[in-house]
């Protein structure tokens, strides 16, 4: 007779090395639901046990199987599990609940700490520039000089988008940046590499399109403004920074030195928030192994809503609604007595500041200096002093404070807010993809059903 190890081992084709306690269901590849029913059907096999349904739901590593061999087949079930007929606790929202472990983003909201793969978000912030965090976060180091040169001469290249996506733009112009983006990124799909229908996106392909859309997001954000603003896309120099030819791109000319600071700052300080509704979205996709640009199409849409990125054209609107400093204690006392939120405070995470938020209002101040113009910024900053209090309860600034009104005295619309997000977002979405299809597992949850039973449909026979 087997051992448990040799037993799991030979059924899942894996080293015996492997087999330890620790090991479970969809922890390795080989792990995946027709393995876990083939090692079932070896327990029994091999142990003269019966496994019903209930076990098959509770065998789920092999210290859990260890037991159940041992026992004969009959160990104690554990209390609350599936064989109980104990109701499962629920978790709206998932709240608390990790759904798999992750190299990418480390968030500690009590301390107010982000970091991407180990580094400060403040360190990447103040000294990185867009095209190093983003290689940071899809290949897991920081790059030397000639792989960062060659990153860059890999995104320059992919900049100029297919005609037909860039047509699409133009017949979009009259809709909100977001639907066209979701849509433009959507139609990208029809252009990369057509494979059969049976043929699943290999880690390289999926790299490679990643890579893609990095580098076509920007441009089709761009091409969609240029557009409604009756001007032909710029496609911007192949030598220009990220940041730089996004920029040239969007405003048809090149920006100053103090525009290009801040919206690098901005794409790293957004670049990836560990497991958000959209990066979440992207990682169900690409779990059902749909493919990279499928999994960014969904992330866009999801993004968008009010509650999530969406959130941040909304508080954009503060500065108008305030109108001036000396209004803000009143217009917060206000919102608060009336039981309604002030945009721009809270977050799901941080119970203190947002880390993010020190990076944005530094480039908000200098842009207000070259603009000559503090009054937006003193706004927010009255608000802030004024909410002061409830950050102690956590609810601080977060990060769509200071972001909207950057974007105004660069000149945008206050409807660029999210999609500029979205483009700096477009990195994490792809290292969360990636590791994703790296270690991949069916995202399936499940919903604990409390509606009706034994309905009868009328005129039907019973």
């Amino acid at each position: 007779m087997s051992s448990v190890e040799q037993l799991v081992a030979r059924t899942l084709g894996i080293a015996e090395e492997l087999v330890t306690d620790e090991l479970e269901y969809q922890s390795i590849r080989e792990w995946d639901s027709l393995g876990h029913v083939s090692l079932m059907v070896a327990l029994e096999q091999e142990y003269g046990v019966t496994v019903d349904d209930d076990w098959t739901l509770e065998l789920r590593d092999v210290g859990a199987i260890r037991a159940f061999v041992a026992g004969g087949g009959e160990p104690e079930r554990a209390a609350g599990s599936a064989g109980t007929g104990e109701r499962r606790t629920v978790h709206r929202g998932l709240e608390g609940v990790s759904f798999d472990q992750t190299a990418i983003t480390h968030i500690d909201g009590t301390a107010g700490v982000l970091e991407y793969r180990g580094y400060s978000i403040h360190d990447l912030a103040e000294h990185a520039s867009y095209e190093e965090t983003a290689y940071l976060l899809v290949h897991g180091e920081l790059p030397g000089v000639d792989e960062l040169q060659q990153f860059a001469k890999e995104l320059a290249a992919a900049r100029q988008l297919p005609a037909a996506v860039l047509e699409l733009a133009r017949t979009l112009a009259h809709a909100h940046p977001m639907e066209a983006l979701r849509t433009c990124v959507s139609a990208l799909g029809a252009f990369g590499p057509q494979r059969p229908a049976d043929t699943d996106e290999s880690p390289a392909e999926a790299r490679a399109a990643g890579i893609e859309l990095i580098a076509r997001i920007p441009m089709i954000v761009a091409a969609h403004h240029a557009y409604r603003s009756g001007r032909e896309p710029l496609l911007p120099a192949g030598e220009l920074s990220y940041a730089e030819a996004f920029l040239t791109a969007l405003l048809g000319e090149r920006p100053g030195p103090a525009a290009v600071r801040f919206v690098n700052k901005g794409f790293i300080v957004h670049a990836d928030h560990s497991s958000n509704a959209s990066a979440f979205t992207a990682r169900v996709a690409i779990g059902s192994r749909s493919g990279m640009t499928a999994a960014l199409t969904a992330a866009v849409a999801v993004f968008a809503g009010s509650v999530h990125g969406g959130a941040a054209e909304r508080a954009v609107g503060l500065v108008d609604q305030v109108g001036s400093a000396g209004n803000a204690e009143a217009y917060v006392a206000d919102l608060l007595g009336r039981g309604e939120p002030v945009m721009g405070f809270g977050h799901r995470v941080y119970r203190t500041e947002d880390p993010r938020v020190r990076h944005l209002r530094a480039t908000v101040v200098e842009l207000s200096e070259e603009c000559g113009d503090r009054s937006g910024l003193d706004i927010l900053d009255a608000v802030a002093a004024a909410m002061g209090p409830r950050g102690r309860h956590g609810v601080a600034a977060n990060v769509d404070l200071y972001a909207g009104l950057a974007y105004r005295l660069l000149g945008l619309p206050d409807d660029l807010a999210v999609p500029l997000f979205v483009i700096g977002r477009t990195a994490g979405w792809v290292a969360q993809a990636l590791e994703q299809q790296a270690n991949n597992v069916l995202i399936r949850p499940l919903l604990d059903y409390v509606g009706p039973h034994g309905r009868v449909y009328p005129g039907a026979a019973r």
